[in-house]
């Protein structure tokens, strides 16, 4: 047989967060958690389908009317407007003043990408800065779209196991203008630990004074702290002092479409003319990427934010998945304190949302996963739905042993 054209292809390395699951379903210790993937859980360890949408959901598959005839390339209408009215607000100028609009994407990775296919292709942006550690992906797909100068602002500060404010405003004041600035809605991932007001103000003035464009990237409204105008509140603040920024939406975690690919591109710019040339820009760069986006997702988020009772019901089930998150972060919390872990642990019920970054280093990763089947990131980083009742006092545990018995500096 002749040799394979294929034979000088390079092996890529896994997808770290899919290798570790791999890792996890391979283990037959009857004692195994996964504390990697980045999924809602109810407290018996399942996924959750939300009420709201199996209603919605039954009520498309009755409707004679609907069909599979493809969509816009720009997306459902109804969706891209009630996506970008949620992020914005009621009383959003830039809705009323109609320099607001939205592009349907495939989830918020491929509104990221839109974005920044735009930006690199019809503005010549060439620098993206993302907070130290970011979401993984955040640095492929800007450099997949051509940006070649990807640097860090400092987020992190291992001492304090908080933000660090002062390094992340140096980085920033550093910053070349017309830098790309990736800055996470709410619940950052993947530490969890958010600016509070007086921070988001002094980093909007920052990035006004150094003429940087902000891009949002919003995975998480409702879903982190329960309520939804929490969750938009820098997006709210930008948006109210007059920025042109772009804001990436992703209903996978807030309506549980994981595998539906359901997101929006929310674009803010100064007047009407110069939204509608960048919409259609927008246009002619998804055609080719993905021709048009899925149907299925999108009707239902549309059908939810467009239902005064559906969209009641939305906001209770989000409440229901935000409050046993927190009610997850108390246990731990409580569990470790109980079992006098070393060290200060207040930083686990301090963040919010999905992730807490734990402080625990790479050598107390493997011997949590190798002594006890606890699977979670090399960074430390676990995901609190994947806590229960049932496990919360074994996970502690295991914590509990590494922290005491291997030594490491936790720094990143």
């Amino acid at each position: 047989m002749a040799t394979s054209r294929f034979v000088d292809v390079e092996l890529a390395p896994p997808v770290p967060v899919f290798a570790l699951t791999a890792r996890y379903r391979e283990d037959n210790h009857p004692n195994k958690y996964n504390l990697g993937v980045g999924a809602y859980r109810t407290d018996e360890g399942l996924p959750w389908v939300l009420p709201v949408v199996r209603t919605v959901e039954q009520q498309m598959a009755a409707d004679p009317i609907l069909n599979h005839e493809y969509l816009p390339v720009c997306g459902l209408d109804s969706f891209c407007k009630a996506s970008t009215k949620l992020v914005l607000g009621d009383d959003a100028s830039a809705i009323a003043q109609n320099r607001a609009s939205g592009v349907q994407t495939l989830s918020g990775t491929g509104a990221l990408r839109l974005g920044a296919e735009f930006l690199k292709r019809c503005l010549g942006m060439n620098v993206m800065y993302h907070s130290k550690p970011t979401w993984g992906n955040h640095i492929g797909i800007f450099q997949d779209a051509g940006f070649t100068d990807i640097r860090e602002y400092r987020y992190w500060d291992a001492s304090t196991k908080g933000l660090d404010i002062k390094g992340l405003l140096e980085d920033l004041r550093a910053a070349p203008e017309d830098s790309v600035v990736i800055l996470h809605a709410c619940a950052h991932n993947p530490t969890g630990v958010d600016p509070n007001p007086s921070e988001w103000e002094q980093i909007m003035q920052v990035v006004k004074e150094k003429r940087l464009f902000p891009f949002f990237d919003s995975a998480y409204q409702g879903f982190a702290s329960g309520d939804l105008d929490r969750d938009a509140f820098a997006v709210r603040m930008f948006e109210k002092a007059d920025f042109e920024m772009m804001i990436s939406q992703s209903f996978s975690k807030n309506f549980g479409l994981y595998n539906e690919r359901t997101g929006n591109l929310a674009i803010v710019a100064k007047d009407p003319e110069s939204l509608r040339r960048v919409r259609s820009q927008m246009e002619k760069i998804a055609r080719p990427m993905w021709s048009n986006p899925p149907n299925h997702g999108c009707r239902i988020v549309a059908t939810v934010l467009g239902n005064a009772a559906f969209f009641a019901e939305w906001k209770d089930n989000i409440r229901t998945m935000s409050s046993r998150i927190s009610d997850m972060r108390r246990m731990l919390h409580e569990k470790l304190r109980q079992l006098k872990t070393p060290g200060n642990w207040d930083h686990i019920t301090n963040q919010i949302g999905m992730f807490s970054f734990t402080g625990l280093g790479s050598k107390q990763v493997d011997y949590i996963i190798n002594k006890y089947h606890v699977y979670l990131m090399n960074n430390g980083r676990i995901n609190m739905c994947a806590i229960t009742t049932g496990n919360a006092e074994y996970i502690a545990s295991a914590i509990n042993d590494a922290v005491s018995n291997v030594t490491e500096d936790p720094k990143l």
